[in-house]
Order: C-alpha cells, then structure tokens, then sequence
C-alpha cells in the first residue's frame, strides 16, 4: 500500500525525533510540530531504541558496549594470529 504523504525521511532525522521523544518530548507533540504521523513515530521509538532482554540500553551504555565489542574482536584476531605462529613453531620443532 502506498504512503499518503509519500515523505521520506533520513535515518539521521528520524533518531532525532526519537531522541526528542526520550528527553520528554511527548509523541503527539512531536506529531504536531512535525507533521509526521503518531504511528510512524511510535515505530521509530521502537525500531531506533537500543534494547537488551527488554531493557532499555541508554546511549552511553550502547556506546560502551560497541567499543567492547570492537576491543574483543580485536582481540580474537590477534589470538588467530598468535595460534597460527605458534602452530608453525610447534611443526618446525
């Protein structure tokens, strides 16, 4: 079904309003003030929102575990590489 309004918004404005929104800026006031319609907000609070076993994760805490993330991951890369130079030392012995 095609959307009445056919706008189009950016992931960029979108996070925006569902900042607004956590900050305490109600649903139908972003509605009113933005023209975008109280569903379409109310699936970006739910889509853009950060969860974890139905929790909500704030900004801060998404961010650290991002980089968490990124550490371990750099960490697997380095033990791969230390097992791969350790295999070849045990085969030369």
């Amino acid at each position: 079904m095609p959307k009445k309004n056919g706008r189009r918004y950016s992931n960029e404005f979108k996070q925006q309003i569902v900042d607004l929104h956590h900050t305490g800026t109600s649903v139908k006031e972003l509605s009113r003030e933005y023209g975008i319609s109280t569903v379409a907000i109310y699936n970006w609070i739910q889509n853009l929102t950060p969860t974890f076993d139905n929790k909500t994760v704030t900004k801060e805490e998404h961010h650290i575990l991002k980089k968490r993330i990124i550490e371990l991951e750099m960490e697997n890369e380095i033990l791969k590489k230390a097992t791969v130079i350790l295999a070849k030392n045990n085969n030369h012995n």
